[in-house]
C-alpha cells in the first residue's frame, strides 16, 4: 500500500476502535523550535513546580522515545458527562476527568489493540503508544495532527467536544499523510485567565503550577497546602475545572460521551468533605480502585478535605 492507502486504513481503524478523533502528524524537525523553546522557557521559570519529570530531556525530541519514528498517530476520547459540580459547602469537588474509570486504562486498552493490529498489517512495522505516560509533548502533537489547538489555559480544545478530551498517541515508522496542524481559535477571549482564583495563568498559554489548585490537590505531596491556595479552594479536593467550565467552546460544544467507562461513579460527583477527611485506608482502596484519583494518596485526601473544612469553618 502507498502512504495514502495506509493513512485511510489507519484512520478507519481508529474510528472502528471507538476513538472520537484521529489525526496524523509527520515527524519533521522544523516543527520543534517553537515547542521546544516554549517548554524550555516554562521550565526556566520554574512553572513545573515539583513535577521534575517535565524536565526529562527526552521530551525535547520525539526520536528519544522511538528513533525510527516517522509519523505520530494522535487520537482523542471525549469524556464529558452531564452532572454539574455541587456548590454546597459540605461537598467536595472532583475534576471531571476523575469521575469515572481511570482514563489510562480505557485509552491503553484501545491503543494496545490499535498498535497490535497495525503491526500485523505488514512486516517491519514498528509502534509505540503513550497515554499521558511518556516524555513527549502530547498536546503539541495533537495540535500538529489537527485534533485541536493548545488554548490559553494550556488545554487542547477541539471544535467537536471542547477541551473535555483525553489524548493518546501511537508512534510509528510508517510514512503517512499528515493532517493540517490546527489553527488557534481562542481569539481575544481571556475568560480562563480572569476566572482562575489563584492567578495560575499569568499570561495566555502559560500555566504556573505553583499557583494551580489542580497541581496542589493532585501532585503536591506536602503535609499542608500553601496559604496562597487554601483560601481559594472552594470545595476542590481533586483537580480543578474552573478554567474549562468558563470556556465558551466547552459551554457551546460539550457533548455527552458514549463511553460507559467515563460515566461518573456516584460517590465522585459530590463527595462529603467530612467523609473524605476521615477516609480509612480500606475505604480509600475500595473507593478509588480503577480510578485515576488513586494518584491522590490517602493522607492527601485528608489534607485537601480538611483544608476545605477549615476554610468553611466546619
Amino acid at each position: 500500500m502507498n502512504a495514502i492507502e495506509w493513512t485511510q486504513l489507519i484512520k478507519e481503524k481508529a474510528i472502528d476502535l471507538g476513538f472520537h478523533q484521529v489525526g496524523i502528524a509527520d515527524v519533521n524537525t522544523s516543527f520543534n523550535d517553537e515547542a521546544v523553546n516554549h517548554l524550555e522557557t516554562w521550565l526556566g521559570l520554574g512553572y513545573q513546580a515539583n513535577m521534575d519529570w517535565m524536565a526529562n530531556g527526552k521530551r525535547l525530541d520525539i526520536h528519544n522515545c522511538m528513533p525510527s519514528v516517522k509519523s505520530v498517530i494522535c487520537v482523542a476520547l471525549n469524556y464529558y458527562t452531564s452532572p454539574q459540580h455541587s456548590n454546597h459547602k459540605e461537598d467536595g469537588k472532583i475534576s471531571r476527568y476523575g469521575w469515572g474509570r481511570d482514563y489510562h486504562k480505557v485509552m491503553t486498552k484501545k491503543l494496545k489493540a490499535f498498535s497490535q493490529w497495525l503491526e500485523t498489517q505488514a512486516e517491519n512495522i514498528e509502534t509505540r503508544y503513550y497515554v499521558d505516560t511518556g516524555p513527549i509533548q502530547d498536546k503539541v502533537w495533537a495540535q500538529r495532527a489537527g485534533i485541536g489547538w493548545i488554548a490559553k489555559n494550556g488545554n487542547v480544545i477541539t471544535k467537536e467536544y471542547g477541551s473535555w478530551v483525553f489524548l493518546g498517541e501511537i508512534l510509528t515508522n510508517l510514512t503517512l499523510i499528515p493532517d493540517q496542524p490546527h489553527t488557534q481559535h481562542c481569539g481575544t477571549c481571556t475568560r480562563c485567565l480572569e476566572a482562575c482564583p489563584t492567578g495560575a495563568i499569568p499570561q495566555p498559554f502559560v500555566v504556573d503550577a505553583n499557583r494551580c489548585i489542580a497541581y496542589h490537590t493532585i501532585e503536591n505531596r506536602a503535609k499542608t497546602l500553601p496559604d496562597t491556595i487554601t483560601p481559594h479552594l472552594d470545595g476542590w479536593v481533586a483537580g480543578c475545572d474552573i478554567c474549562q467550565d468558563v470556556c465558551p467552546w466547552n459551554q457551546r460544544f460539550a457533548e455527552e460521551t458514549d463511553i460507559e467507562d467515563f460515566q461518573p461513579y456516584p460517590q465522585n460527583i459530590a463527595p462529603k468533605l467530612t467523609e473524605l477527611a476521615n477516609l480509612s485506608l480500606e475505604e480509600w482502596n475500595s473507593r478509588f480502585r480503577s480510578s485515576a484519583l488513586r494518584r491522590i494518596k490517602l493522607e492527601m485526601w485528608h489534607r485537601n478535605a480538611r483544608a476545605n473544612l477549615n476554610r468553611e469553618g466546619i
